[in-house]
This record gives structure tokens, C-alpha cells and sequence, in this order.
């Protein structure tokens, strides 16, 4: 038995070793943003950014500006620091516009609120007629407020209302027409069940649609397990709609305080100035009146009330960690 020797046959010679690295290229920072996600990311953004700038970023910045200074229509102002704020805190105008816009806000929410969650879980149920129904709810909201408001100004008027000629000629509950717009509470909650009526199709549409998302399946389990109405609303409904619950608050919040046309159409903060809201106050105090400044100061006072508004929604969302099952940081 014969063995072979392994062949001793040298091999190509590899070259010497060397400290061989490949060569960097000196990119440019247009080259390295052309190559980056990034720059999509900006290209995407810019529009929108410039669009916000010119329409939400300056006008809000000139209008603080504008609260620190004595502008009026057709004569340039000066820096005046805090006094057209000074002077509003002895204006009894403008308390009067703080305490119906805070009057105005909380009533006519609680009542849209109430009332849209109760036609939005009617609604999800298998009522006859379901989609006719949701489009009757939309027409307040789809209707332009100027001609909501000129309606409620003709049903609300002192001699012609059909809310009195009811009571009164139909019914007979009544001796004398109603001035709804002449005193002013009459003229208040007047303009709350105005801004109601409006504002319920808002709230129930946006509730109804987070009701479609809540699986019916959680519902079938609760009725095995012999859960009332009630429960099955507070366990179920209430905390699976939680986040569009405060999504929908914080809107409803935000479009009541900052109402303007509604009011000014109606009642142009009459009688005697007890219906301004602090929006039209501003606009009354800053375009007839003519003073920039001060009109810019109550506009800009308007806005602790917005961030507070905000923050709520913020902190109310946070909780849905809570209803999947996390703990809160």
C-alpha cells in the first residue's frame, strides 16, 4: 500500500500586506442632505410650515405686540408695556365679558355634550329610519351660522317671535310676548340654546363615530355575565371612548369660547353690553372703536383660557394607558 506525499507545489504570491483602507469621499452638507431622509422629511413639511407661519404664527405674534401698544385705526402706536392690561382690570365691561364667556362655555358644553351623547348612543342602536335621522341631526351644523343666527334673531324678536305667538296665541300660557333680547338674562340663554342647537350635531356625529370602533362583542360577554345598562355604559362605553370623549370636549370648549358670530348676529353683545363675550368685546373694542391696542389686549387674554383648554384634552389622553392596561408614568 502505497501513500501520496501532499503536494509542495508553491502557490501564486499574494501581494505584501498593507494598511489598506477604502477612500472616504468628501461629501458636502447639500450632498449628505440630498442623501438623507431628512431633507424628505422638510420637503414634505415646508408647505405646511410656511402656510402656518403666514396665517397662524404671525398674525398671533402681531397681535401681542399689538396688546403692548397704544395702536389705533390710521395712526401708528408706541410701546406702552402693560397698560392697556392695567386698564382692563378696572374695566367692568370687560369683567362682564370674562364672566358670560366662562357662563356662555360651561353651559352651552354641559348641555351639547349631554344632549350628543344621548342622540350618539341612539344613533348606534338599530333604530328605524337610522340614516335619515343622522342626516336631519347634521343640519344645524351644515347650515352657515349667519343665517343660523339671522333665524334665531327672528324667532327671538320682540313682536314677531314665534316662540311667543305660541305660548301665547296657541296656547294661551301667557298674556304678553316675550323680549327675549331685551333683558339681559333672557338675552343669555337665548344665545346658549342658539349656540345648543348648533353645536349637538358636532358632538354627536364625532361620539357616534367612536361608538363604531367599540367591538360588540364586549357587550354580548357583559350581557351573559348579567351587567345593567348602566354598568355596561360605565365599564365599557364611558372608558373605550375616553379619548375621543376628551378630543371632542376640548374642540367644543375651544369653538363656544371663541364664538363670535353667533353672538355679534344676534345680539352684538347687547342689551347694555351684558352679552359680550370676551371674543366680541375685542372686535368692538378693536374695529368700531378703533383701538388696536386694547382690543388686542383683550384678545390676547383669551389665551390662558385656550392652554388650559388644551392641557385638559393633553392630560385626558394620557390616560388611555390606564384602559390598556399600563401603568401611568
Amino acid at each position: 500500500m502505497s501513500t501520496t506525499a501532499p503536494s509542495t507545489r508553491p502557490g501564486p504570491e499574494l501581494p505584501p500586506a498593507t494598511n489598506w483602507r477604502r477612500p472616504q469621499i468628501n461629501q458636502g452638507w447639500l450632498a449628505r442632505l440630498l442623501d438623507s431622509k431628512g431633507f424628505l422629511i422638510i420637503a414634505c413639511l415646508t408647505p405646511a410650515l410656511g402656510l402656518l407661519m403666514v396665517f397662524l404664527t404671525y398674525p398671533l405674534g402681531l397681535g401681542i405686540w399689538l396688546a403692548f401698544t397704544d395702536t389705533h385705526i390710521g395712526r401708528g402706536g408706541s410701546f406702552v408695556g402693560f397698560e392697556n392690561f392695567e386698564s382692563l382690570w378696572y374695566d367692568r365691561v370687560f369683567w362682564g365679558a370674562v364672566f358670560y364667556t366662562v357662563f356662555y362655555t360651561t353651559v352651552a358644553t354641559v348641555l351639547k355634550f349631554g344632549l350628543g351623547l344621548w342622540l350618539a348612543l341612539l344613533l348606534n342602536e338599530n333604530v328605524p329610519f337610522k340614516s335619515l335621522l343622522r342626516a336631519i341631526i347634521l343640519l344645524p351644523w351644515i347650515v352657515p351660522t349667519v343665517l343660523s343666527a339671522i333665524a334665531f334673531w327672528w324667532m327671538f324678536d320682540a313682536q314677531f317671535s314665534i316662540i311667543s305667538y305660541i305660548l301665547v296665541d296657541v296656547l294661551g300660557w301667557r298674556d304678553t310676548y316675550i323680549d327675549f333680547l331685551g333683558t339681559p338674562w333672557h338675552a343669555r340663554w337665548s344665545l346658549v340654546f342658539a349656540n345648543v342647537w348648533r353645536g349637538i350635531p358636532f358632538v354627536a356625529i364625532s361620539l357616534l363615530a367612536g361608538l363604531q370602533t367599540i367591538s360588540p362583542s364586549l357587550y354580548e360577554a357583559a350581557l351573559l355575565d348579567g351587567a345593567s345598562s348602566w354598568q355596561r355604559f360605565t365599564r365599557i362605553t364611558a372608558p373605550l371612548l375616553m379619548p375621543i370623549l376628551a378630543v371632542v370636549l376640548t374642540f367644543s370648549v375651544l369653538f363656544t369660547f371663541t364664538d363670535f358670530q353667533l353672538v355679534y348676529a344676534i345680539t352684538r353683545g347687547g342689551p347694555i353690553n351684558s352679552t359680550h363675550l370676551m371674543a366680541t368685546l375685542a372686535f368692538q373694542r378693536g374695529i368700531p372703536g378703533g383701538q388696536l391696542g386694547e382690543g388686542a389686549a383683550i384678545a390676547v387674554s383669551m389665551i390662558p383660557f385656550l392652554i388650559l383648554a388644551t392641557l385638559f384634552s393633553y392630560f385626558a389622553l394620557a390616560r388611555r394607558k390606564w384602559q390598556q392596561g399600563e401603568a401611568n408614568d
